[in-house]
């Protein structure tokens, strides 16, 4: 038994933050500084009071409609995020509560920008080991919580929302193969390294980068990972009929993509309208993707992710 995605839905908050916006909050950039270094035009941004686990329940009701399925049918729940609610419960654990489940597991999965590639391979492991069934699969992230608005080298890089996947057993792989990888001794290019501790907040409780590490990283991983997915289906780099790459940086989306020898018509790019949302980047540009119906059945998809810890992965999918 393999296992295959059957709905995918996404949730962008409904507040727009463009470039110009940000100058005007007093932020020192342009809109023309931001878009030629990143290709970003503009980021949501959650509302007051609005959480991961409500991002992550809009993006999985409109998973279920795609799948044709009720939440009821859904064993496990595997949320990706960054920016959990709360340090417990997880968000998984609220998500299922909202959705009206009980006593199937529920768990948040911590690999920052590769979290949905970790979270998938995960849910497809389980499916095919028999432990889970339907299982609901979520990237959400809240990142403007964690964002100083002062440091202009990282507040205009990220946005908030969510993705989701619904996956259930397929006698034919719809997931091909999945690739994990991490390296901790790289953790300090790009951290949130701030503790609660004693009742206070002990570190620095906001994002920090070092771009020009994370770019020379981030694009050595994603192609060395891409090729071990396509050596472990026995397939050539002619094979990827679409290229989802982590939303970070068009720069290094497009660099992969040359590396991979993927054209830019067959790279879907959402990071010029929802920045770099982290955990939720892979299935929002794949939500879109399969709504405005660029990918068709029988199209190889090859999902890739890295990000902090430092963590990379990828997901080869054969669409039905």
């Amino acid at each position: 038994m393999r296992s295959r995605i059957a709905g995918t839905g996404s949730y962008l908050p409904a507040q727009v933050l463009t470039n110009d916006d940000l100058a005007r909050r007093g932020v020192d950039t342009s809109d023309e500084w931001v878009r030629s270094r990143t290709g970003i035009l503009q980021r949501h941004i959650a509302a007051e009071g609005e959480l991961s686990s409500d991002l992550a329940y809009h993006a999985s009701r409109r998973a279920l409609e795609a799948a044709g399925m009720a939440a009821g049918e859904i064993d496990t729940i595997i949320v990706a995020t960054t920016t959990p609610d709360f340090v417990f419960p997880s968000t998984a654990c609220i998500l299922q509560d909202r959705l009206g489940l009980r006593g199937g597991p529920a768990f948040d999965v911590q690999a920052v920008c590769s979290g949905f590639v970790y979270a998938l391979s995960i849910a497809d492991a389980m499916i095919r080991a028999g432990t889970a069934r339907n299982a609901l699969v979520v990237g959400a992230e809240t990142y403007s919580h964690i964002l100083d608005w002062s440091d202009r080298r990282t507040c205009v890089l990220f946005g908030d929302g969510a993705g989701a996947a619904v996956l259930v057993p397929s006698a034919e792989p719809g997931i091909v193969a999945t690739r994990l990888h991490a390296d901790g001794s790289q953790r300090g290019i790009l951290s949130v390294p701030g503790q609660v501790r004693d009742g206070k907040v002990a570190g620095r409780p906001f994002l920090q980068m070092d771009g020009q590490a994370v770019f020379k990283f981030a694009v050595r991983a994603l192609t060395d990972v891409a090729d071990e997915a396509l050596a472990d289906a026995g397939l050539p780099r002619t094979a990827i009929d679409w290229l989802i790459p982590h939303q970070a940086n068009l720069r290094i989306m497009d660099a992969t993509a040359k590396r991979l020898g993927v054209p830019h018509e067959r790279v879907v790019v959402t990071v010029d309208r929802h920045a770099n949302t982290s955990a939720a980047s892979v299935p929002l540009a794949l939500d879109e993707a399969v709504r405005d119906g660029r990918i068709r059945p029988g199209q190889h998809v090859m999902l890739l992710g890295v990000g902090g810890g430092f963590t990379w992965g990828s997901a080869l999918l054969r669409w039905s």
